[in-house]
């Protein structure tokens, strides 16, 4: 096997405890995203013409359903500015321009206002994996927007950990599209298979990696997917594992 040169993440449930958020939310008194987000449909719709609230409901979970399938049968992520036009579309309303941007907005920014946590020890990984490996993220966008999730990043101190950054809704594909990890390995200036990807869904994560070509480690520290049964070179329990996995598959 070849040396390994970068190492990709994953987010969700890899980087960020993905809905660590929602406690938070509810201690303030806030809905749950969902809840929230059509909320806000409902409210903005509300200021020009009155609207059922059950059919404005009905009508995002049919943009939330035409998104799931594009994005798990055509790997491609929408921009929350479609999903929320084909709602619009669906309901016969329009917005004013101005109205509509910060309707996505909103929506793009929900992660920042409440931040979920990371998922315990990533900091302390991926400071021992950076000074001998690249490291890259590779996520899929599906509320939060490539260039707010670096905002995240940012926030945490770890923006400046990554050299670079695949997401979906930049690249134009999604996990498990071998083009990610392709782009991943371009912008890491190595080969395809001189990376190992960390994820924690075994279809995008695991399988998408290997059958570009590319190792894969499966974290379970988050949630566990399903280690059992997986097709992954390694399975890493908890992140101080990570480094010394990492230089096994380095030194394969």
């Amino acid at each position: 096997m070849p040396r390994v040169r970068a190492v990709s993440f994953d987010l969700w449930d890899t980087v960020f405890a993905d809905d660590s958020d929602e406690p938070k939310r509810q201690r303030q008194g806030l809905p749950p995203k969902p809840v929230a987000r059509r909320d806000l449909v409902h409210s903005f719709l509300s200021r020009h013409a009155p609207v059922d609230r059950a059919l404005a409901d009905c009508a995002y979970d049919t943009a939330d359903a035409a998104f799931r399938q594009v994005w798990h049968c055509e790997h491609v992520t929408w921009p929350v500015q479609v999903r929320l036009g084909v709602l619009l579309s669906g309901l016969k309303r329009e917005l004013p321009q101005p109205e509509f941007r910060e309707l996505v907005t909103l929506h793009e920014e929900m992660e920042l206002r409440i931040r979920p946590d990371l998922v315990p020890g990533i900091v302390d990984a991926l400071k021992a994996l950076g000074g001998r490996y690249a490291l890259v993220v590779v996520s899929d966008a599906i509320f939060t927007p490539g260039r707010a999730l670096r905002e995240l990043l940012a926030g945490y101190g770890l923006r400046d950990l990554f050299s670079a950054f695949v997401f979906s809704d930049e690249i134009g594909c999604s996990k498990p599209d071998p083009r990610v990890f392709r782009r991943a390995a371009e912008l890491a200036g190595c080969g395809v298979e001189e990376i190992v990807h960390i994820g924690d869904r075994e279809h995008n994560d695991i399988a998408g990696a290997k059958n570009a070509g590319a190792r894969a480690v499966l974290l379970t520290a988050a949630v566990d997917r399903g280690s059992g049964n997986t097709r992954a070179d390694a399975v890493c329990r908890e992140y101080s594992q990570l480094p010394a996995i990492i230089d096994a598959l380095d030194a394969a």
